[in-house]
Parts: C-alpha cells; structure tokens; sequence
C-alpha cells in the first residue's frame, strides 16, 4: 500500500516543532518517502504517514513516539508469548503509540491508534536500564503497540541493552522494510513474530501483504535470535483451512521445532464476529502437531505442557503463566534423553 500521509489528527498547529528525526526516509517530489516499513508512505509536510506517528515537516521526517511510553510493566515472559525462551523468568514490557497495519479486531486500539485518551510519559533508553535493573529484570520487551514504529527509540534502546548486558526483546508484526530489520536484529535476542494469516487476501483484510512478513521470519530465524510465532485465528478474517495447513507447512519446512502458538480470537474494536470456535482451534492444533514439535493454544484457558519430542517427557509445566522446569538442563537439552529442545535458559 503506498498513500499520502493522512491529515493531523492532532492539531499539526498546536505540534510545530515536535518530533525527531527519523531515519530511512529520502526526498521525493517536494514530499517524504518512509523507507521504514513496506508501505512507502509518501508524507507531505503537515502529513502523517499510515503508522499516525511519522510526520512531514519542512526539513524532512519526525518521528513523534520517541522517547514517549505509553504503558511500561513487569510481566511474566511467557505472556508475550514465550514459552521457550527464559522461561519462568520476568521481563520489562514497554509499549507506546502506533500502528502500520489496521487490523479490525485489534486488542490494542487505543495505543495503535494513538487515541486521545493515552498518556505519554518521557522516557530515555538510560531510564529503561535503571527501570530495568530496579525491577531486577535482565531483558526489556518492545510490545503492547508495534514496536517497529517505534523504531528510533527501540534501536537506540536496545544498543544500550547490550552495553549493559541486558537482553532485547522484540513483539512484533514483522512488518517492517529489510534494511532497518537487519540493523536491529543484532541487538535483539528473542521474538515472537504475530503472522496474520498465510494469505495476500488475508494480509489485504489487515492492512498489509504477506510476503515481508515471511521474509522477515526467515531473516529472523537466520540470525540466530530466538525466534517464536503466534497466529490470532480470526472467524472472517483468516479461518481457512487450506491456509492454515500451508502456513504449518511453511513453518515446518524452516524448522518442526519452531514453537507456534494459536490463539483464540474475541470481539474487539470493530471487528464483531464470535468468538473463535474451540472445536476449530483444537482441529488446528491436531494439524499443527503433526508437523511441528512445540504446538500451543492461547486465550483458551487451559495448561499447556512442553513435552520432549522424542522421549515425550513432560519437560516444562504451566499454569497459568506460571511455568515450572521439571526436565529442561541449563543447555537448553531434555535431561531424560539429551535431546536439544531450542529452549533458552537464563
């Protein structure tokens, strides 16, 4: 998709002045390209781009979300989702306001689309590490809005992270252009990757394509970040067998060991439709199975084991998300067999 950028919502005379600069834009036509995400927006001065948070001015891109925080909290890692990465540990979890996709069923509208009603606090990435050590917590998750719309701020953040020997963690659309996808993944160690379906018509529905999405998993996975998948199964939107199975399939063929989780939707914003059928998702489930080891089902309320691929034991316990290690070893191995599990331990 390639728009104009759309008028202030916010009173572009009352913001003069705000904003900082933003990297991966270029001059075209007396107006702004954004290279950042696959959108291309072209901006206008006075304009915004899809993402409500990337403004034209007379000397080139702002972006308004940096340094802003519009919710900071401690949560348990494993709702974000990840089951495999430090599991039983705790984690900063920032967000602020913005979107590049319009998904109808957002759980998250209000910071997606920068409503009037959110609060922004200033914060700078030497606060993060003082919050974060305070909390005593060693990794930080840019989550609850897009992150990568708050590119600037988390690419900075994270580099300080690093210095600090703390970990960057990233809840992500995956809708982002390669050049700042492969700036950042260095400083990024682990991240669950939202895939919206395995569609172009699924990805029309929300805002976007698929084809970035599934480059930026691969490049991702190449990496050698920690890398885990959730897939919101939409009635209306993405409930189509054939495209499930293929993006199982798709999954499988990078690695059966990838963990996929599949939640249940609920009416949200303006999408309207009941929710998910459970009888469809433990169908999915079954599928799933049979192609990749680490399977589970979210917004359903019930536990979720981790199980050995080859001896079958039961090597993590969950409730809620409360996780206990019962046979995972520091290695990340099943302790009964020896088997790798791809589990990051602290």
């Amino acid at each position: 998709m390639r728009r104009k950028g759309d008028n202030d919502p916010m009173g572009e005379g009352q913001r003069e002045g705000a904003g900082r600069p933003a990297l991966f834009w270029h001059s075209e036509n007396e107006m702004f390209r954004c290279d950042l995400c696959p959108h291309g927006c072209l901006v206008p001065v006075n304009g915004r781009g899809l993402c409500r948070v990337r403004r034209g001015t007379r000397k080139g891109l702002v972006t308004e979300n940096d340094g802003k925080v519009a919710s900071a909290a401690i949560d348990p890692v494993e709702k974000k989702p990840l089951y495999h990465w430090r599991p039983g540990s705790w984690i900063l979890s920032l967000g602020t306001t913005g979107c590049n996709l319009e998904c109808p069923f957002c759980q998250n509208w209000e910071l997606a689309r920068w409503s009037e009603n959110i609060h922004l606090t200033d914060m700078e990435p030497e606060d993060i590490v003082l919050l974060a050590k305070r909390e005593k917590s060693d990794s930080v998750a840019f989550t609850y809005n897009e992150p990568t719309v708050w590119y600037e701020f988390v690419l900075r953040s994270s580099k300080r992270l690093k210095k600090e020997n703390l970990e960057a963690v990233l809840v992500t659309n995956g809708y982002i252009s390669q050049n700042p996808w492969a700036d950042l993944l260095p400083l990024v160690s682990a991240a669950n990757i939202d895939l919206k379906g395995f569609s172009e018509a699924s990805y029309r529905r929300v805002g976007g394509s698929l084809e970035p999405v599934l480059q930026r998993i691969d490049e991702a996975i190449e990496s050698g970040i920690h890398v885990e998948l959730t897939h919101l199964v939409v009635p209306g939107i993405n409930d189509n067998d054939d495209e499930f199975c293929a993006m199982v399939d798709w999954i499988s063929d990078r690695s059966p060991s990838i963990p996929l989780h599949i939640s249940r939707y609920f009416p949200q914003h303006r999408w309207k439709r009941p929710p998910t059928s459970p009888e469809l998702l433990k169908r999915y489930e079954e599928y799933a199975k049979r192609r990749l080891y680490f399977v589970y089902l979210g917004n359903v309320g019930q536990e979720s084991g981790t199980y050995c691929p080859e001896c079958r034991a039961e090597v993590l316990r969950r409730k809620g998300y409360k996780t206990e290690n019962i046979g995972v070893d520091e290695n990340g191995c099943c302790r009964f067999c020896k088997t790798p599990l791809g589990i990051v331990m602290k």
